[in-house]
């Protein structure tokens, strides 16, 4: 992590906030230094391939054989009993996620000034976590807009049938947006670097995707493939942030295989250490 300047210590709370967000955005476009990144980055490539492979099969599957038959089956829009869907699937808007990451990242950033030793550099290890989560889920879903202009799939019912293969490319409209699903991208996005961060977690943000995606479906709001294609993007986007901290050594750690792995938390020693030579997350 960058060493402040000397005199970051007697600067007052002001000054030692800015120090923090000018290093805090400085070591995130620094040059990368892992000498293992190479190794990690064709791992991580191989595992993207292998993704595209199977979930692309998927999609196209489902876009001949399910997509229609699957629409066919769900209650109307806006049926009155389906107000828990709607509920649910407010938790996977990419804009309420990036709104409460955004929220606990300004949160770390102003107290963190105005802590010092052991609780400073734990609420910092914090910061890089958050800066990790919400940079994933601002790609993928930064990605999935992009992809979502150039296919211009009509979502279901959209021209007065079911009809999986109704298209206009690049018409930019809300009714042509639903390939892929922006929810399950944020979903899936938040899911992996959740899951990448805190292994632990691991099943229960599986079981918040799949309820976002299945919310989708019920509400009409996309075909199957839509939401299939949207885990893609979003395991994807987490996976490239992933590897740019891994390369810069920011909460991740690079095995001799090319393994990416979280950094375990480090002792009361390390963290003092920590406290004392840096002042960014």
């Amino acid at each position: 992590m960058p060493r402040p300047p000397a005199t970051l210590e007697s600067a007052n709370y002001f000054g030692r906030l800015l120090t923090l967000v000018w290093l805090s955005l400085a070591q995130l476009v620094r040059a990368p230094s892992h000498s293992r990144r190479a190794d990690a980055a064709r791992r991580s490539a191989r595992h993207v391939l292998l993704l595209v492979v199977i979930l692309g099969a998927a999609i196209i599957t489902l876009m001949y054989a399910l997509d229609v038959a699957e629409i066919s089956l769900m209650p109307p829009r806006g049926t009155p009993g389906l107000w828990w869907a709607r509920i649910l699937t407010d938790f996977g808007k990419d804009e309420y996620v990036l709104c409460a990451l955004g929220l606990l990242l300004v949160a770390v950033a102003l107290a963190a000034p105005a802590l010092r030793g052991v609780p400073r550099a734990t609420l910092l290890g914090l910061g890089t976590r958050l800066q990790y989560l919400f940079l994933s889920v601002v790609l993928s879903v930064a990605l999935g807009e992009v992809i979502k202009w150039i296919v211009g799939r009509g979502r279901p019912f959209v021209g007065g049938k079911a009809n999986a293969f109704n298209f206009q490319h690049f018409a930019g409209t809300e009714a042509y947006a639903s390939f892929p699903s922006g929810h399950s991208i944020t979903a899936f996005a938040l899911a992996f670097a959740v899951s990448a961060v805190w292994p632990g977690a691991r099943v229960a943000m599986l079981v918040y995707a799949l309820i976002i995606a299945a919310t989708r479906l019920v509400l009409l709001a996309h075909h199957p493939s839509d939401v299939v294609a949207g885990a893609l993007v979003g395991v994807i986007g987490a996976m490239a942030v992933r590897y740019w901290f891994a390369a810069r050594r920011l909460g991740f750690a690079i095995h001799h295989d090319g393994t990416v792995v979280a950094l375990s938390g480090p002792s009361e020693g390390r963290l003092k250490r920590v406290a004392r030579s840096a002042f960014a997350p």
